[in-house]
């Protein structure tokens, strides 16, 4: 299944990325709190281990990527995901940095009529070699799918059990950058020599 690279409309001269347009994995659940507060526990990756059946650790390796450690039983497999884009209250979207294979997948939160958050989740799968060939497969985009329901699920009724959120990361990314709402003084060139 191909994936066209192409990027979304500009805004202040960087360039949005668009929302995957092919997957293999679309989820969506429904959660009885608001946008802000879905949201806001879903950035911290940190408590993923708390709800979740596979993901057992995640570090936060540098601003924009985190290390996951996934499995059942003894087996485990570690990897690194990059934040590429992610605006607060609406959209979060990753990549994974493996060679082979690799990932790439997006979170949108949309506030519904009652009040609470429908979360949708997409996943591309991008295998090489012979793996390309199973990841066609319906039964294994299949098991990728009741695989990601079953962890929104989870999501779902820790959110809901806490009723707000443990914590929040509001930040801004834009092609795998965090942006600042207010500029960084400009540096000096002049030398900091110790005083005293």
């Amino acid at each position: 299944m191909a994936h066209e690279e192409d990027d979304g409309p500009t805004e202040g001269g960087v360039t949005r990325r668009r929302p995957l347009r092919e997957w293999h994995v679309e989820e969506t659940v429904e959660a009885a709190v608001p946008v802000r507060t879905a949201y806001n526990q879903w950035t911290q990756f940190k408590t993923f281990p708390r709800f979740s059946a596979v993901v057992h650790d995640v570090e936060q390796v540098r601003p924009t990527v985190t290390a996951w450690t996934i499995g059942y039983g003894p087996l485990r497999h570690r990897f690194c995901v990059e934040i590429v884009e992610q605006d607060p209250d609406a959209y979060l979207a990753w990549r994974g940095l493996e060679q082979n294979p690799t990932h790439e997948g997006e979170v949108e939160f949309r506030p519904t009529g009652s009040g609470g958050t429908a979360i949708t989740v997409r996943m591309l799968l991008r295998p090489h070699g012979a793996a390309q060939v199973l990841a066609r497969s319906p039964a294994v985009t299949g098991l990728a799918a009741r695989l990601v329901r079953a962890e929104l699920v989870h999501f779902q009724h820790f959110i809901e059990g806490l009723g707000q959120e443990g914590g929040a990361w509001r930040g801004t990314i834009r092609n795998g950058r965090v942006q600042h709402d207010t500029p960084e003084p400009p540096r000096s060139r002049v030398a900091q020599w110790p005083v005293g």
